[in-house]
């Protein structure tokens, strides 16, 4: 049986080698029409959220009986085209509901205290700090866009920083609610009451484009939204014209919808006939990018040991078990 394990860090592969599979071999590359090549005749591969699998590169992957992402998002992979071929999709459930959690604050924290500006001055010489003023976070509501693991993560450190939190999710949990001493609301309502809106919905196509131009005038003026779960939930064009505006105070982001294209933006910007979309996504993300009311981070509040060590764990577990003719984690 063969492995093809793509966006291949050098700690990664002790775990993979571990597996002892017949034939294993590592790309450091994500997996893309460009390197489809070294899967071709691959059983098993296992891949990261760079790699954006579809039907066509799917049907160019004869043998492949299991994609195992390392990651808990499956919105990279068809799918639907892994059903109608019969190849199983495992992912990793559960790995950083507390470091998504930290990062979404380790966000909030730089705007509320203009950790960046004032970082940047101090190293360029200056130590005032008159025009740096920030705000507390203890007593600001926070609303909270989905309740799974992280968001719940996120409802008990807002807590600890004395916030009063709204949720919304579409399938609320009373229990939980009572347990946790929170109170479930309308959408709108979470928007029009909320100082600060974290997201932490996952991208479907009930989420696309969640917050548009009509939620964000929904958002009380001078609020800060953050996002650390997909790029799609948020339409770029619409958080730019409210952040010009002066109606939201400023955005925290870890997540894009055209990350690929950030990526391969040289690629995109030289093709023969680059999509118009992707261009105006690209531009508009480039704007997001430099504007001093918002911090964007590259995806990486997964991105700490602890959290990476549980990821690949579990992916090898993954693995292990389907080789061993059992599925588990199956998406």
């Amino acid at each position: 049986m063969k492995l093809v394990v793509f966006e291949t860090e050098p700690r990664e592969r002790v775990a993979f080698e571990a597996l002892g599979a017949e034939s294993l071999h590592f790309e450091t590359v994500a997996l893309n029409p460009a390197s489809l090549a070294a899967a071709t005749d691959a059983d098993v591969i296992s891949v990261f959220i760079h790699s954006r699998i579809d039907r066509t590169m799917i049907e160019q992957l004869p043998q492949l009986r299991l994609i195992a992402t390392r990651s808990t998002g499956t919105d990279h992979i068809d799918l639907d085209a892994c059903r109608a071929r019969g190849i199983t999709v495992c992912n990793v459930p559960a790995y950083g509901e507390n470091t998504v959690a930290e990062h979404v604050f380790a966000l909030l924290l730089a705007i509320s205290h203009r950790i960046v500006e004032g970082v940047a001055r101090t190293r360029a010489g200056g130590f005032e700090c008159e025009d740096l003023q920030g705000f507390d976070l203890s007593g600001r509501t926070l609303g909270v866009v989905g309740t799974g693991r992280i968001g719940r993560h996120v409802i008990r450190i807002a807590q600890g920083f004395g916030m009063p939190v709204l949720a919304y999710d579409p399938m609320p949990d009373p229990v939980y609610a009572a347990e946790a001493g929170i109170e479930y609301c309308a959408l709108d309502a979470l928007l029009s009451e909320a100082d600060v809106v974290s997201l932490h919905v996952p991208a479907t196509a009930q989420t696309h484009n969640l917050i548009d131009d009509a939620a964000l005038a929904r958002m009380k003026p001078g609020s800060v939204l953050i996002n650390t779960a997909r790029g799609s939930v948020v339409d770029v064009l619409a958080l730019i014209r409210a952040l010009r505006s002066g109606h939201l105070a400023a955005a925290g982001l870890d997540v894009l919808p055209g990350e690929p294209e950030i990526r391969e933006e040289a690629e995109l910007v030289c093709a023969a006939s680059p999509a118009p979309q992707a261009l105006a996504v690209l531009a508009a993300e480039q704007v997001l990018m430099h504007m001093p009311n918002v911090l964007v981070t590259p995806h990486s509040a997964f991105n700490t040991r602890e959290a990476v060590q549980r990821i690949v764990d579990t992916t090898v577990e993954n693995i292990r078990e389907f080789f061993a003719g059992r599925v588990i984690n199956t998406a």
